[in-house]
């Protein structure tokens, strides 16, 4: 019990990087209309900006991952935490597109090492069928941090000290200062020396090996698929849902009610997915029914002609993706010839090629409008993912029956 509450202790410490990390990346989104305004954005530049980081992951995931595995979670998530710092203390000093856009995308490699690090450290401290609870601990301290820039950073932390120039400054200062104390908690603890007994030395040769391992594992495979229509599926929800109410005649308030809701179903849906994968050893059944309750959700959402079936709906979208967002970051260290040693490998390919997902949700409700004139054609595709998680979770299955 004592080595478990340790365990929970340093991936409490290390969330709080996440926390800050979700709270610097959406601090332009907050603040998008006044950055426009104070730096004479173009909305194309202002549109680049925001999708600079998720972008960043398809390039870096890979590479991220491998450091990871290999320099160790303890180590990585430190480095991680300095490049988002600095990225974000410099972005308060920037005067142009151009300057912004490189700090952001230092930003965008500390972000990748914290998404990959997370895992990669869990699965260090906690055996395969454990590792829901503390997944759930870190994804629920990244949807605080995003949250929170909204809730206090802007209309309030902003205002007492000046605006988003001072907000940027000193939450980059804070991420620099946090970063130095999660290091000292690493060394203390030995994270790293666990890394050390698992792997061999950092080499191109070595690379090559763990790369060709990790993409060629069918079960991985399925896992990407399905961790590719969760980012789909949820960007396309975060981005577009207040729109698309609003489009049904909800104002806006109610409109931004409705999308708090999908936030908070999704943080329900990450606890019961984690709780009940870990206790019952059940993961790949709940990946298929979080894929059919997200069909069902966004289906409901898109044919709904009352508030009450909307609402609805979009608490059956939050549940069901919020449960697949544990999963596809716990269930690559149950596998055989992954496990514990090459869990940010894996995580950083799922991430590579899912981020494409992430990228085309948005995109594709966007150029669908134009072309038909309606959200409904973006949000069936939405409704798609859910479909396609659900039948990739059956053919996880059955890989696993024919193992």
């Amino acid at each position: 019990m004592e080595n478990t509450t340790k365990a929970y202790c340093i991936v409490l410490t290390a969330s709080i990087c996440y926390t800050l990390l979700m709270f610097v990346w959406f601090s332009l989104p907050a603040y998008l209309s006044i950055i426009i305004n104070d730096v004479g954005l173009t909305n194309t530049e202002a549109g680049i900006l925001v999708g600079t980081i998720p972008l960043t992951y398809i390039p870096l995931s890979l590479i991220s991952g491998f450091a990871v595995d290999r320099i160790g979670p303890g180590r990585m998530i430190g480095a991680g935490t300095f490049a988002f710092g600095i990225g974000q203390a410099g972005r308060s000093f920037a005067p142009d597109f151009s300057s912004l856009l490189i700090l952001t995308i230092v930003m965008g490699f500390g972000a990748t090492i914290i998404t990959f690090g997370l895992p990669k450290l869990v699965s260090s401290l906690f055996p395969p069928e454990n590792t829901g609870r503390p997944s759930a601990l870190y994804l629920i301290a990244a949807m605080t941090g995003s949250a929170s820039v909204f809730a206090i950073g802007r209309p309030t932390l902003g205002p007492i000290i000046g605006g988003w120039r001072p907000l940027f400054f000193f939450s980059g200062i804070v991420a620099l200062l946090y970063g130095l104390i999660w290091l000292i908690v690493a060394k203390r603890t030995r994270i790293d020396n666990i890394t050390k007994k698992e792997n061999d030395p950092l080499s191109l040769e070595a690379l090559i090996i763990d790369l060709r391992l990790v993409l060629t594992h069918r079960e991985l495979q399925m896992v990407v698929i399905i961790g590719t229509m969760y980012l789909l599926i949820n960007h396309g929800m975060q981005g577009w849902l207040p729109t698309f109410l609003e489009s049904r005649g909800i104002s806006a308030t109610l409109a931004g009610q409705g999308t708090s809701l999908y936030v908070v179903a999704y943080v329900v849906g990450i606890l019961c997915s984690s709780e009940f994968g870990d206790r019952f050893g059940i993961r790949r059944y709940i990946l298929i029914i979080c894929g059919v309750i997200t069909f069902l959700g966004i289906g409901i959402l898109v044919v709904s002609e009352s508030i009450a079936f909307g609402l609805i709906g979009i608490v059956g979208a939050g549940i069901g993706t919020g449960g697949v967002s544990p999963l596809v970051r716990a269930i690559p260290a149950e596998f055989e010839s992954i496990g514990s040693r090459l869990t940010g490998t894996a995580i950083g390919f799922i991430f590579a090629v899912g981020e494409i997902g992430g990228f085309l949700g948005p995109a594709l409700i966007g150029i669908l409008y134009d072309i038909s004139g309606s959200y409904l054609p973006g949000f069936v595709v939405l409704a798609t993912g859910g479909l396609i998680v659900t039948c990739a979770g059956l053919a996880l299955l059955h890989i696993e029956s024919v193992s």
